[in-house]
């Protein structure tokens, strides 16, 4: 399965001083002393840096920026020191107020982010994504083991088995998005997920949903997916 990856063709750093704006994130990083955390979004294909904060003995961090709607966005860790612990935590910021606490140590792993509808949405279909994704991953390794041995029916076995899986992933994370249309999360897992599905299945699923969610950044994104893969 071919899986839709927003494309960070380069990274653009926007000086911000001001701290007015519709939507807030505070939080804390337990153990980091020193570093740069960063606030970021995508923006046409481009991962910037909307706002920064340096780290030096406080880990708790305040970001402040205006949002038109409900969007993925990026609290970014940049550790000065030569440990590896650079990361990136994704989360679904709504206007309003949002908290993130992780530590230094599983800074993406263990982030416990409350404040968003969307968010609480989106762990909810990564519970379930998570277990697709350990049962892909065991049965691609029991069917390398069977190409090892040459072991013919255990291949086909094992091929059809992963079809199967892939049958019933697309088919969560459609009825996922639908029971849950209403919310900005619905075209975007769409999107992220299932972007290779069959026309006549992203169609369905995007008729699906309200104007409103239609209408929505990802709601829109989704529309040029089915439309440009018509013309293909």
């Amino acid at each position: 399965m071919r899986v839709f990856i927003l494309f960070f063709l380069s990274l653009v750093t926007l000086t911000s001083c001001s701290k007015n704006g519709n939507f807030t994130v505070t939080g804390t990083v337990k153990g980091l002393k020193k570093g740069t955390l960063y606030l970021q979004e995508i923006q046409d294909t481009l991962l910037v840096n909307l706002d920064s904060l340096q780290v030096d003995g406080n880990p708790d961090f305040e970001f402040t920026t205006d949002l038109k709607e409900p969007q993925i966005m990026y609290l970014h860790l940049d550790k000065k020191d030569a440990s590896d612990y650079d990361d990136r935590i994704l989360f679904f910021a709504e206007p309003g107020e949002m908290t993130i606490t992780t530590s230094l140590k599983d800074f993406e792993r263990f982030a416990a982010i409350i404040g968003s509808n969307n968010q609480i949405k989106w762990n909810d279909f990564q519970k379930i994504n998570a277990q697709f994704n350990d049962q892909n991953l065991d049965l691609i390794k029991n069917s390398f083991d069977a190409q090892k041995s040459g072991n013919q029916e255990a291949i086909l076995k094992y091929d059809d088995s992963l079809n199967q899986l892939l049958l019933r992933r697309y088919r969560y994370t459609g009825n996922f998005a639908i029971t849950h249309k209403d919310f900005e999360i619905a075209p975007y897992i769409v999107l992220t997920q299932i972007p290779d599905a069959s026309i006549s299945y992203l169609d369905t699923i995007y008729k699906s949903f309200p104007q409103k969610t239609q209408k929505s950044m990802y709601g829109k994104q989704l529309k040029d997916l089915i439309q440009s893969r018509k013309v293909q």
